[in-house]
C-alpha cells in the first residue's frame, strides 16, 4: 500500500524548530515534500504575491533526513499554491499541514495567521489540511510534548478524512510540569487582541509607531479553544473559509433596498 503523501508548510521559515518537527513526525506517516516560506512570515494572513516576483529553490533544509523540500520568496498561501499548481503538478497530497507555528493561532488569531493561512488555502484547492501551533513564541520553544499527539491526529484525519472546505486549527499548551490532559474539539473564542501604539522617533528625528497590546478574551465558556489552552487541553477547531454570516441574511432583507 502506498504511503500517503503530506505537504509540509509553514510561516516561521523552512529553517524553523517547528516546522522540523512537524516533518519528523509526518515522516513517521508518509511521503513527505516541504514547500515553505524562505524567510519569517508570521503575521501575513492569507496574503498572496502579485505585484511581485516569486522565487522557488530547492532546499538543502531537510537533507539530512532526505526529504524533498523548496523554499518560497512569497507567503504561506504562496507556498501552497504553487506546491499544488508546480511542485507537485502531477500529483495530489493526501493531507497537508502547516506549523509547527511559535505562538499560539488561537481565537482570533486565526484570521491574521500564517500558518492556518497555508491550511485555509489547501482547503480552498479542495485539500484537506491542518494548522498547528504552540503557544510559546520563543524561537528556542520546547516541542518534546506534542510529536505523539501531532502523529495521532495527523493519522486519526487521514483514517477518518477532514470534512470539505474545513480545515483543523489545532493548539498545543506549552510545556509545564502538568501533563496534557488531552484533545478537546471546540468553538474559537470571542477574544481579540486589544492594540496599543508605542509612538517613537527614529535618528532623523521622524515620527514611528510600534505596535504592541494585549489579548481579551470576552468569552466565559467552557467549550472555546482559549478555555482549553489554559486548562492544559489540545484545542482542534475546525475552521471554514466562507465568512458568510447566515444569521444575518434575513435582517438584511429587512432593509429597503
Amino acid at each position: 500500500m502506498a504511503k500517503p503523501l503530506i505537504l509540509v508548510s509553514n510561516d516561521d521559515g523552512i529553517t524553523a524548530p517547528g516546522i522540523r518537527m512537524l516533518v519528523e513526525v509526518a515522516m513517521r506517516i508518509g511521503e513527505v515534500v516541504v514547500v515553505a516560506p524562505d524567510s519569517p512570515q508570521s503575521g501575513m494572513g492569507h496574503a498572496i504575491t502579485i505585484g511581485n516576483t516569486l522565487r522557488l529553490d530547492k532546499s538543502i533544509a531537510f537533507a539530512d533526513l532526505g526529504v524533498e523540500a523548496y523554499e518560497c520568496s512569497g507567503t504561506p498561501a504562496d507556498c501552497v499554491k504553487l506546491a499544488k499548481y508546480y511542485v507537485l503538478k502531477d500529483r495530489t497530497p493526501d493531507l497537508v499541514v502547516s506549523g509547527i507555528n511559535h505562538g499560539s493561532n488561537s481565537s482570533i488569531s486565526v484570521l491574521y495567521s500564517g500558518t492556518m493561512s497555508a491550511a485555509i488555502e489547501a482547503a480552498i484547492e479542495g485539500l484537506p489540511a491542518i494548522g498547528f501551533s504552540l503557544c510559546d513564541y520563543g524561537h528556542d520553544a520546547d516541542f518534546s510534548h506534542i510529536p505523539d499527539y501531532v502523529e495521532q491526529i495527523i493519522r486519526q484525519a487521514l483514517e477518518h478524512k477532514i470534512p470539505s472546505n474545513t480545515t483543523l486549527n489545532v493548539n498545543f499548551p506549552k510545556k509545564s510540569n502538568e501533563p496534557i490532559k488531552g484533545i478537546k474539539v471546540c468553538r474559537q473564542a470571542h477574544a481579540k487582541w486589544q492594540e496599543e501604539f508605542d509612538e517613537r522617533l527614529d535618528p532623523n528625528n521622524r515620527r514611528y509607531f510600534w505596535m504592541t497590546g494585549s489579548f481579551v478574551n470576552f468569552d466565559k465558556g467552557e467549550d472555546t479553544d482559549e478555555w482549553a489552552l489554559v486548562n492544559n487541553y489540545i484545542s482542534v477547531v475546525p475552521c471554514q473559509y466562507d465568512l458568510t454570516a447566515h444569521h444575518a441574511i434575513v435582517r438584511l432583507n429587512e432593509w429597503n433596498f
